[in-house]
């Protein structure tokens, strides 16, 4: 599996960046959603939320294809299911390792995503990356590990490795999007969410019902803040390299403590906030740099532009 090597789309790059760092931004407002919601549990917010986010997403879907939109479902095909798959099983750990083990461990473990795809892109796609990537990944990792300081844990092992496990497999998503980057992939998103929801039917025992208030949060959640990150991430993707989509992920760990801390109140730590500004000029540094060495040379370059 490799990746062809065609010239990049310069102009295009610029927009793919701008499309991450709009995504990465809303998702970040998503732990200040959940802290709002009064009474629905872990498993009513993932339906809900899963629900909204199809809704969300076929709107967009639609809107880009009219009435090709359920061609391009059935052209998806067994590439869409399999990353459709991965996606919900990202979801699915991920909740599941922040009900077993703690809030930093959990970050600390996602934090390795970037480096994980970098290295499967590498191996499958072909994809090489530039020593300015790696030491941009390298620092906002260590801003990462600089917000966990005074909360480490090294909590359960099963919850840690269910973080691990939410790593691979959206580290896995992000290459199989990458390498389908040709194709529409949209549909992958609303699969996704009819794996949880089909999941949440059969092994919850409770009731779905739940107030008025929390399910405005819970479509807010989805058909807002989800669907721009995971709209965004595969629009970027036909521009963006693997690891590059990934790396800008760690912005929603950094911004997330922020949006908490000026709408609720709850205060951060001395370590959270120059952990967080260690990630936040660390992408930013190098989207800026990305973006003016790209208006600057009009050639076409090789498959590696990093």
């Amino acid at each position: 599996m490799r990746v062809e090597s065609v010239p990049i789309n310069l102009s295009g790059r610029r927009r793919a960046i701008v499309l991450m760092i709009i995504g990465s931004v809303c998702i970040s407002f998503g732990a200040l959603v959940i802290r709002f919601i009064q009474e629905a549990d872990a498993f009513q917010i993932n339906f809900y939320r899963s629900l909204f986010f199809i809704l969300g997403t076929f709107t967009i879907h639609f809107f880009r294809h009219r009435r090709s939109s359920f061609l391009k479902i059935r052209e998806t095909g067994i590439f869409g299911i399999i990353a459709g798959f991965l996606l919900a099983l990202a979801g699915i750990s991920f909740l599941q390792a922040l009900t077993n083990t703690t809030v930093a461990a959990t970050t600390f473990t996602l934090s390795v995503i970037p480096f994980l795809t970098a290295a499967l892109a590498w191996i499958i796609l072909k994809e090489t990356i530039h020593k300015k990537t790696i030491y941009t990944m390298l620092i906002a990792s260590l801003g990462i590990m600089i917000m966990i300081t005074d909360s480490i844990d090294t909590g359960s092992l099963y919850g840690n490795f269910m973080a691990l496990l939410c790593a691979i497999c959206f580290a896995g998503y992000a290459i199989l999007v990458r390498y389908k980057r040709n194709i529409e992939m949209l549909p992958a998103l609303m699969i996704s969410g009819l794996i949880i929801m089909a999941l949440v039917l059969i092994f919850y025992p409770g009731t779905l019902t739940i107030s008025v208030i929390d399910l405005f949060l819970c479509a807010l959640y989805g058909a807002v803040l989800s669907t721009c990150v995971n709209v965004t991430f595969i629009l970027a993707s036909k521009f963006l390299f693997a690891a590059e989509l990934t790396l800008f992920m760690l912005l929603e760990f950094a911004l997330s403590p922020i949006w908490v801390w000026l709408f609720v109140g709850e205060t951060p730590t001395f370590f959270t906030i120059i952990g967080g500004l260690v990630v936040v000029l660390a992408v930013g540094v190098r989207s800026l740099s990305e973006m003016d060495i790209y208006s600057k040379n009009r050639r076409k370059i090789p498959q590696n532009p990093l």
